[in-house]
């Protein structure tokens, strides 16, 4: 397999998800464990889950859609449509995604029945679906009904090399995400596999912009480094998402692996030519997530109530069939958690001054106290001018 490194003079770059999570220590920390449900119940589906959170049926409000299957199970794709606001999401039943008129349905492998996102691939306004397979092929599902209520044919497997006949295989369990890697506007693919390494597929733009095409890319994609060498996620089974984790305006990796682990990636180079040192755990409430079993965590980040926070949720799918939500936690002296520190914060750092503290403190004491003072407010200040700082202000 041939080393990205090799590939610097045909790289391009893409938008990306923002985690505003990472601690001064380079960790990600994030809250306390959730286990969604609907009815009133917790969500099991049967097999191994692995969730993402999209508006299905252009409603305004997104929904959890969860691939299902393997260990035996027949691979299947819930929706559960959010029948409650964008802020506050709530879910009723669920639906299965349709092909050509039946449930959309697909062979399992080992511990994977599929793994969907919903992409933009073949340009015409709607939502289509791109599934990864536990033989590690990549299917793509096309929308043939319309954007309020999707429908898909029978798919297409991604096809890669010069002439376009061979299959894209990344060996087993294929955990695909779509990505614009090396910011030319074109959309590439990213994906994960047993063999722990992150598989990268360079859209060649041959014959236009959509859909996505892989001339130059081998059955086996270009393995991304870190720390000068083939990715390998420690215990194998990566699932990568690709996300801006520290802030820096650089993409970063987020992976789940064999072991029920979240792991970090920092991206050491630069937004338009990756590369990534070692990994650090994701945490939650200070704990690395490690879930029991060795079951395969497999992430997926997202806005859980709205972009208005400012911060970004990870869902964890696992070989117990539940969905796991870790919402992304307010940097200090974010008082409105809009994201950042500004002029909002420091007016309520202002209205708490020389108050009471309520019992079980405030988020204003920062040196917990028991009053709100100057001292706070001088601390407030460091905070704002090294946010500022570090963003070039």
């Amino acid at each position: 397999m041939k080393r990205l490194a090799s590939l610097s003079l045909v790289l391009l770059a893409g938008s990306v998800l923002s985690v505003s999570a990472l601690a001064d220590t380079g960790v990600i920390n994030l809250g306390p464990e959730e286990i969604l449900k609907a009815k009133g119940k917790e969500i099991v589906v049967p097999g191994y889950s692995v969730p993402s959170f999209e508006d299905w049926n252009n409603d305004g409000r997104k929904d959890l859609i969860v691939g299902e299957g393997g260990g035996g199970v027949t691979g299947k794709i819930r929706v559960y449509l959010n029948v409650g606001t964008e802020a506050d999401p709530c879910f009723a039943d669920y639906l299965y995604a349709k092909s050509n008129g039946q449930d959309l349905t697909v062979t399992p492998e080992g511990c994977l029945g599929c793994s969907p996102r919903l992409v933009p691939w073949s340009g015409d306004g709607h939502k289509d679906l791109l599934v990864g397979l536990g033989d590690g092929t990549v299917k793509v599902f096309l929308n043939i009904g319309t954007d309020n209520e999707p429908s898909f044919d029978g798919g297409t497997a991604i096809m890669v090399g010069a002439t376009y006949s061979n299959t894209l295989d990344v060996g087993s369990r294929a955990t695909p995400s779509l990505v614009d890697w090396n910011n030319d506007g074109w959309m590439d693919v990213v994906g994960g596999g047993l063999d722990g390494g992150i598989h990268l597929y360079i859209n060649c733009g041959c014959g236009g912009y959509i859909p996505p095409r892989f001339s130059t890319s081998p059955v086996g994609g270009w393995l991304v480094q870190a720390n000068e060498r083939d990715f390998s996620v420690p215990s194998g089974r990566s699932s990568p998402i690709i996300v801006d984790a520290d802030g820096d305006g650089k993409k970063d990796i987020i992976t789940g692996n064999t072991d029920g682990q979240i792991l970090f990636y920092k991206n050491v180079g630069t937004d338009s030519l990756p590369i990534f040192a070692g990994y650090t755990m994701v945490q939650s409430n200070g704990t690395p997530i490690d879930l029991p079993g060795t079951l395969r965590t497999r992430p997926a980040a997202c806005y859980w109530t709205g972009e208005k926070d400012g911060y970004w949720d990870l869902l964890v799918g696992y070989g117990d069939g539940k969905i796991r939500l870790y919402r992304g936690l307010p940097k200090t002296g974010d008082f409105n958690g809009n994201g950042a520190l500004d002029a909002d914060d420091l007016t309520i750092l202002v209205k708490a001054l020389d108050k009471p503290v309520v019992v079980g403190g405030s988020p204003c004491d920062f040196n917990h106290d028991g009053v709100v003072d100057n001292l706070d407010l001088r601390i407030f200040a460091d905070l704002w001018l090294a946010e500022h700082a570090a963003e070039g202000k």
